[in-house]
């Protein structure tokens, strides 16, 4: 990939949200209210950061410099390719640990020196074997008779980066399908001042294979730590980091968790993210929502990038949080472009209408103890976590322990993972007012349940079931 340039943009253009939930606010009556704020089932309308793109991003052109459109702040969010280096499919370490990449998985086996320029902060070791497990397979670039990494599910995948500079100080421009509210350029983090840093342990990692928007990862979070001079904590299990690698090596990451104060005040967090390819560093928007009158109300209104690095013998992923207010789009800058055809995975809730067709599958949910954040940035917040339960009908098997219902001045937002008997995975996306609830379903392509991904269903509202709550999902009339 080369950079864009000014002397191209005459001459380039460039054209250019996962899952579901379920729960109400009638839950509140399921479960103990703890935290602050207001009880379960507050009502109101769904509120995210998202929305239509503007324009898409010009100046596809690939020497250094490059124009590029807008798209609305707020838009769909971004993903990315790089520049820089040679073309390579693996590797990124050169003796196992940190993941320059980010993505979480796999160790690198020890190898030569680099030969040749890096790509954004790591490169294959000349004979640098991969180790297995994990995305790692897809990070680096090889140099110089490196060895490509082939441990984890995407170690064939090839980086699509060419050029000789470093994209490491480089600015990020996203294609318009994964902006992250950054459609302009997602700067390099470390040149604004760092605000604190979060750690996320990492429980579970599950490989949900090939989807209609690339290779796509999930991590359970079980907990973690928030360090910084304003603010200080911990990571409320049950959070959810999902990884997605794309054909052109491209990387999306999103994440939504909740982090409690060390005086315990209630933050909701929702991220998107960003890698050019698996050799360079992630880029990640942490979008904040905190009660707009406490001691962290700065959160709501601070404009922050954090890297995002995977440490694989610790069984964390770090971020590292920086403000980034007062750092403006630069060149040299990086075109992010996903590969033709593929659909952009979605960011907002399924809002498409119908009637309630025949059955497909019903769900029991078990739910955890509500938490509550009152009076943030786009209202209050009632969340109920996931804890389990089945599914019966042509879905049949269990629901996951982790994710949960962020639901939203009333309207539910539930995320949450169905695994069923045959071994594969369904990432689910449930959200919408009562009476309208759409759900939004991700499932291998190549697998039984592929008839989801077509996502021409509908949700009843939730009923009372054993331990939480009880929904059935109709073919969409």
């Amino acid at each position: 990939m080369r950079m864009v340039s000014d002397k191209q943009k005459a001459r380039n253009s460039a054209g250019t949200l996962v899952l579901a939930g379920l729960l109400s606010g009638a839950l509140g009556a399921c479960t103990q209210s703890t935290g602050t704020g207001t009880p379960s089932g507050q009502g109101g309308a769904i509120g995210s950061s998202g929305g239509s793109d503007a324009s898409a991003a010009t100046g596809g052109g690939r020497s250094s410099g490059g124009d590029h459109g807008t798209v609305s702040t707020g838009g769909d969010a971004g993903s990315g390719q790089s520049s820089g280096g040679q073309q390579g499919s693996s590797g990124v370490m050169s003796g196992g640990g940190t993941n320059g990449g980010g993505s979480y998985g796999g160790t690198i086996g020890s190898g030569g020196a680099n030969a040749g320029s890096s790509v954004g902060d790591a490169a294959a070791a000349a004979g640098g074997g991969a180790g297995g497990g994990g995305l790692t397979g897809a990070a680096g670039v090889a140099r110089s008779g490196g060895s490509g990494g082939n441990g984890g599910v995407t170690g064939g995948v090839t980086g699509g980066v060419t050029g000789g500079s470093s994209g490491g100080e480089a600015t990020f421009i996203p294609d318009p399908g994964w902006a992250c509210g950054m459609a302009d350029g997602i700067v390099p983090p470390t040149q604004g001042t760092l605000a604190f840093s979060i750690t996320l342990q990492i429980g579970a990692t599950h490989d949900v294979g090939n989807t209609p928007y690339g290779h796509r990862r999930l991590l359970d979070v079980k907990g973690g730590t928030i360090t910084g001079d304003r603010i200080k904590g911990s990571v409320v299990t049950g959070g959810l980091e999902y990884e997605l690698t794309l054909s052109n090596g491209v990387l999306e990451f999103q994440g939504i968790n909740i982090l409690k104060t060390s005086d315990n005040a209630l933050i909701y967090v929702r991220s998107c993210g960003v890698a050019p390819d698996g050799s360079s560093a992630p880029r990640v928007i942490p979008d904040f929502e905190a009660t707009t009158t406490g001691s962290y109300a700065w959160l709501n209104t601070g404009k922050f990038v954090a890297t995002r690095a995977a440490d694989t013998a610790g069984g964390s992923l770090k971020l590292d949080v920086y403000d980034v207010s007062k750092v403006t789009v630069a060149e040299p800058r990086i075109q992010i472009t996903k590969p033709a055809g593929v659909p952009k995975q979605p960011w907002n809730c399924n809002t498409t209408t119908g009637s309630k067709g025949a059955s497909v599958f019903t769900e029991n949910v078990t739910l955890g103890t509500s938490l509550s954040i009152a009076n943030a940035k786009r209202g209050s917040r009632n969340i109920i976590p996931i804890t389990g339960g089945t599914t019966t009908g042509k879905v049949s098997g269990a629901i996951l322990n982790g994710g949960a219902d962020y639901q939203l001045s009333g309207s539910l937002d539930a995320w949450y993972t169905l695994a069923p008997s045959n071994g594969e995975l369904i990432l689910v996306r449930n959200c919408g007012p009562m009476g309208s609830l759409i759900p939004w379903f991700e499932a291998r392509t190549d697998g039984d349940y592929n008839f989801l991904n077509a996502n021409t269903f509908i949700s009843s509202d939730p009923g009372s079931g054993s331990g939480g709550v009880g929904i059935t999902f109709y073919e969409r009339q």
